[in-house]
């Protein structure tokens, strides 16, 4: 089975916490063990192979595994990191299936959003907001790095992250399913937020924007309306102030 890297604490609490995940083995120092068990009970995860190393010895050994993952080495926080078994993205029909047994369902639907700190602060800020689904194009599996693990802090075991090979046609069939589709654009001349118990988010990436194939099928694009100088947000922040807007406005 292939495997991931996950770092940061919280991440990896949340990992070893998730019954879908198996063949666990984490590395970290005498002393970081101990404030991990803090935590979490290590005995009670089944399977868990625990190798202790001195902090130089952690860093190499991740060095080495980052290398034959094809990943950028950065050096790990806290001395500590998780290999486990990669989790597959859930799949359309899981979305499907998930819209239609829930009443109200709010979700994300990221159009070109290819920086891995955004996507990682995104889901986290999912998560905190009980958002039920965030969807991306297939392109976005790649982002799924430790640095993504380390700044979603553990959100990934929580919301599920759908793949789709095409946006277009992926948010055409959501419409079917009455999901009003709120795209937010910096070009929009509207500022007013729509509402809806099932409705989903669209946000694309802050260099880009939202792309013409996107915005000509949604039911509305609104701008986020400055009261400073800065005209504009990144990406991750937007996506934070848009679901305050939803969870305020449902509440």
């Amino acid at each position: 089975m292939a495997q991931e890297i996950i770092v940061g604490i919280h991440s990896i609490v949340e990992a070893l916490n998730n019954p879908e995940r198996s063949g666990h083995k984490l590395f970290t120092t005498k002393e970081n063990k101990s404030e991990l068990t803090k935590k979490i009970n290590l005995n009670n995860i089944s399977g868990l192979e625990i190798f202790e190393h001195k902090s130089h010895d952690i860093q190499e050994e991740a060095k080495k595994l980052y290398k034959e993952m094809d990943f950028y080495f950065s050096r790990v926080p806290s001395n500590t990191f998780l290999v486990t078994e990669r989790l597959e993205l859930k799949n359309l029909t899981f979305l499907y299936n998930l819209i239609d047994s829930n009443e109200d369902f709010k979700m994300l639907i990221l159009d070109q959003v290819t920086d891995v700190h955004n996507l990682g602060a995104i889901m986290r800020t999912a998560s905190f907001y009980g958002v039920n689904a965030v969807l991306i194009s297939r392109k976005g599996d790649l982002l799924r790095t430790p640095t993504f693990h380390r700044i979603s802090s553990g959100a990934f075991e929580h919301v599920p992250l759908i793949n789709c090979g095409s946006l277009p046609k992926t948010i055409a069939k959501l419409k079917e399913k009455d999901l009003m589709m709120l795209g937010f654009s910096e070009h929009s001349e509207d500022s007013s937020f729509e509402s809806s118990k099932k409705m989903a988010l669209v946000l694309g990436a802050e260099d880009v924007g939202l792309s013409n194939a996107i915005t000509r099928i949604l039911d509305k694009t609104i701008s986020l309306q400055p009261r400073g100088n800065i005209k504009s947000l990144n990406v991750s922040v937007a996506a934070a102030v848009a679901m305050e807007k939803m969870i305020s406005t449902n509440a």
